[in-house]
Order: structure tokens, then C-alpha cells, then sequence
């Protein structure tokens, strides 16, 4: 199994309580088939290219569009998100990812939304995060790429943990985001838009620390199925996205 990726037996205890129930027959090794949606998601391949190591690629792939609609893989990055220790400031901000052609075939089709519209990138997804103080991800959001970031911030905004301030960009200098996070005890650190005719102050030194989200996103779109989207639905391209950052950030610490 050398230069493959697989958990840890510590790793698997972290999230096992979070597995559905097995009725009938015992499912395949748990460890062994998670193992290989990581490697997939992480490599960008293709499910049918998974090294024969972790066992049947449609074992995997079925695994893991199973335990998305059950929302397994968003619960476990919930959970372990919740023991952030670092409630001192929160970070907000946005990026876009390319949505493949094979995810944007049935961009019109379906009822659920599929998160996928036109900006100056072509078709692309956008995502939407929370980070702690130290950088990692603790809320997370799906919309289509020409959504503003306004809108991105009131699917958040509702959700977000205790802290002191709130570090953002230029883009969410809105009145009812700040009023928002003020009802929440938050101070928002968000250098306002130089059309302001009063701009309310900020702490600068602080504001330097907003490249920690940067880094967040840096370090997510180095797995290629992220950088790129290939999944049509929505439900499992956040799934694997939650997958990947309870992986990078919150198990391996």
C-alpha cells in the first residue's frame, strides 16, 4: 500500500461514531473503502482509476454516493468543527471552483438545485466558508458561481459559533451584515468601500490575519476534485468537499 492514502486506526475512531447503522449482511471494511474516496477526491480520478487496493471501484463509488445522500460526510465535518478551540475570531470569504462539463450536462434538469451558473470564469460553482483563528474550516456553503457574496454571507451568518470579530473582505462591507453579526456579540473587521461617506473603523493589525482563509482554499483546491468539479449534484460535491477539509484540517491535527 505504498503512496496510497488510508486512515488511521485513531482517524477511524474519531468518525466511526457518525456511520449508519449496517442491517443484514456487515458492510465492506469501512476503513478500507473511505480510504479510497479520500484518494479519489484527492487525486481527481476517475471512480473506475481507484487502486485495486482499496477494493472494488464500484464499491467505493456506491459508498459514497449512499452515505452523501445520508449526509455522513457533512455530519462528521460538522462535528469535528464544533471542537474548534480557536473562538476567539472567525474568518469569512469565497472562491470559485470550475465546474466540468460532465457536472454542467444536466445544469437545467432536476428539481434540486445544482449550484452551477455563469461567471466571468465560464460555468463554476462558488463556495462559501467559515474558518477559526487558526485557519480551518468550520461552516461551509454551496451556491452558483455568480451568487454575491452577500448572499453567501446570510446562508452562514445564522449558523456562526461564538467569537469576538469577524474578518472579511471588501465584499461583504454590507450594513446588514455588520448589524447581523453585532446582534451575535461579533465585531466586524471589514474595511469598508471607499464610496462610503462614513467608513467605520477597523483593526488593521488584525485584518492581516485574513490570509489564513486564503491558505484554507489554497490547500482544498490542491485536491483535484475540488479544484475542479466533476459531480452533477450538488448534495455530493459538498460532501466531498466536507470529506476533504475534516480530512486536511480537522483529522490530521
Amino acid at each position: 500500500m505504498d503512496g496510497l492514502l488510508m486512515l488511521s486506526e485513531a482517524q477511524m475512531r474519531r468518525i466511526a461514531p457518525h456511520f449508519p447503522l449496517s442491517h443484514g449482511v456487515a458492510r465492506v471494511d469501512d476503513r478500507r473503502v473511505l480510504s479510497g474516496i479520500l484518494f479519489v477526491i484527492r487525486n481527481g480520478l476517475r471512480w473506475r482509476d481507484a487502486p485495486a487496493a482499496y477494493g472494488p471501484h464500484k464499491t467505493i463509488y456506491n459508498r459514497f454516493i449512499r452515505w452523501s445522500r445520508l449526509g455522513v460526510f457533512n455530519r462528521i465535518f460538522a462535528e469535528l468543527a464544533a471542537g474548534s478551540d480557536a473562538g476567539d475570531r472567525l474568518m469569512i470569504d469565497a472562491t470559485h471552483l470550475k465546474a466540468h462539463r460532465t457536472a454542467a450536462s444536466l445544469l437545467k434538469k432536476g428539481l434540486l438545485p445544482r449550484c452551477i451558473g455563469r461567471s466571468r470564469g465560464g460555468l463554476t460553482t462558488k463556495l462559501h466558508a467559515v474558518c477559526d483563528g487558526s485557519g480551518r474550516p468550520v461552516r461551509l456553503a454551496l451556491t452558483e458561481g455568480q451568487t454575491s457574496d452577500y448572499k453567501g454571507a446570510a446562508l452562514l451568518v445564522g449558523t456562526l459559533p461564538p467569537a469576538r470579530a469577524m474578518l472579511g473582505d471588501r465584499g461583504y462591507d454590507a450594513r446588514w451584515f455588520r448589524e447581523a453579526l453585532a446582534e451575535r456579540g461579533i465585531t466586524a473587521c471589514i474595511p469598508s468601500h471607499r464610496t462610503r461617506k462614513i467608513q467605520p473603523p477597523y483593526d488593521r493589525t488584525l485584518y492581516r490575519q485574513r490570509h489564513k482563509i486564503e491558505n484554507m482554499f489554497a490547500r482544498l483546491k490542491d485536491w483535484r476534485r475540488i479544484h475542479t468539479r466533476y459531480d452533477r449534484c450538488a448534495h455530493t460535491f459538498l460532501s466531498a468537499i466536507a470529506f476533504a477539509a475534516a480530512f486536511i484540517f480537522w483529522l490530521n491535527q
